[in-house]
């Protein structure tokens, strides 16, 4: 099953490798610095995200060297071992900061829900990929993907994870969009869940409704649900052109930041590097999207491309809402920067994602 060859070798995928290298580079970096106390030189977060790095990049070699078409044959085996770890994490998940979103195993947690976010895109992938290719993809096969989608985001909107069911949402729209999707049933969509947005208000929990009403009017609560943002759009800014150096932020070194770690590295990030380090660093990530576009339409089957394309898009949604999230552009909707945010299950998912995109560039060489 897992089988190394000369020619798959031959034809690893050196540059999303060096760009996936680089960007947790950077994150072990900046979690450093956003987690830096006086006389500790290496904070409990640093090591535990290094520890998760390593496992990380274990698991993006095993992805890398098993046969990706396998999934023609075990994709929905994917798919029902990570729904029933969502079912396990509501029966006797661990909560916390007002969610139950993690399994202990031991002396560590997974998040599952970070999973799914492949699952989702292996099962789509996967039912797609017979009917992927052709000028567009009937009406009849969107309920499968539908329903594919709706159970495990029906799990996770149990914890609650608002922002995570979104991100998955808008992988399997774009899964979707690749494989066929008519443009004239996403326009019809639009006009019908367009006006059936303000009846959805009541069912929000009121720190969500708290967090748009801060958003539409940042001054209506600066010190309460409007003070993330704040803060964030101040180390921001603050950054200038330069940045203030290498633990040299105040806004982090103070406290001023929340989540400074986790959701709002990207401020911590800018205010420490500035204009110049930041745009270096979405060059970062628009080159490694950008190559795993490049990987999908190269693919030698629908398997493959799909695969790939679900995986970028996964990674693209996510630094689009967070970036747009700590600069003020988008609500705060708790979605992390790849590579970048403390996080192990998130770590350890995104590089047997990479892992994943890798196997489907090396297989092209190898039909």
């Amino acid at each position: 099953m897992l089988r190394i060859d000369r020619r798959l070798v031959a034809n690893i995928e050196w540059p999303l490798l060096l760009l996936t290298l680089l960007l947790v580079g950077c994150g072990l970096m900046t979690i450093l610095s956003a987690t830096y106390q006086e006389g500790q030189p290496f904070s409990t977060h640093f090591v535990k995200q290094s520890i998760w790095a390593v496992a990380g990049l274990v698991a993006l070699l095993v992805a890398m060297f098993f046969d990706y078409r396998l999934l023609h044959r075990y994709g929905y085996v994917v798919y029902v071992v990570s729904v029933l770890s969502l079912v396990l994490v509501n029966i006797a998940g661990i909560r916390g900061g007002g969610a139950q979103r993690w399994i202990g195993l031991g002396p560590v947690s997974l998040q599952p829900s970070e999973f799914a976010k492949i699952a989702v895109v292996v099962v789509l992938a996967t039912n797609l990929a017979r009917w992927a290719g052709g000028s567009r993809l009937a009406i009849g096969r969107l309920l499968a993907p539908i329903a594919l989608f709706a159970v495990p985001a029906f799990l996770i909107l149990r914890q609650p994870d608002l922002g995570t069911v979104i991100l998955i949402g808008l992988v399997a729209f774009s899964v979707l969009l690749v494989a066929g999707l008519p443009l004239r049933l996403v326009l019809i969509a639009a006009l019908v869940v367009g006006p059936a947005l303000p009846f959805g208000w009541q069912h929000l929990k009121p720190y969500q409704q708290k967090r748009i009403v801060s958003f539409l009017n940042p001054q209506a609560d600066p010190l309460g649900a409007g003070y993330h943002t704040h803060q964030s759009k101040i180390a921001i800014g603050s950054g200038m052109v330069h940045g203030k150096g290498y633990l040299q932020g105040t806004q982090n070194s103070l406290h001023f930041l929340p989540e400074q770690h986790t959701d709002f590295v990207f401020s911590v990030f800018a205010e420490e590097w500035g204009f110049v380090g930041s745009a270096l660093l979405l060059l970062l990530y628009a080159a490694l999207i950008l190559r795993g576009f490049v990987i999908a339409g190269k693919a030698k089957d629908n398997l493959g491309a799909l695969l790939v394309a679900g995986l970028t898009a996964t990674v693209f949604w996510q630094v689009v809402i967070n970036i747009a999230m700590t600069s003020g552009a988008l609500p705060v909707v708790g979605i992390t920067l790849p590579f970048l945010s403390y996080g192990g299950s998130s770590l350890l998912a995104l590089l047997t994602s990479i892992g994943l995109m890798m196997n489907v560039s090396m297989r092209r060489h190898a039909y």
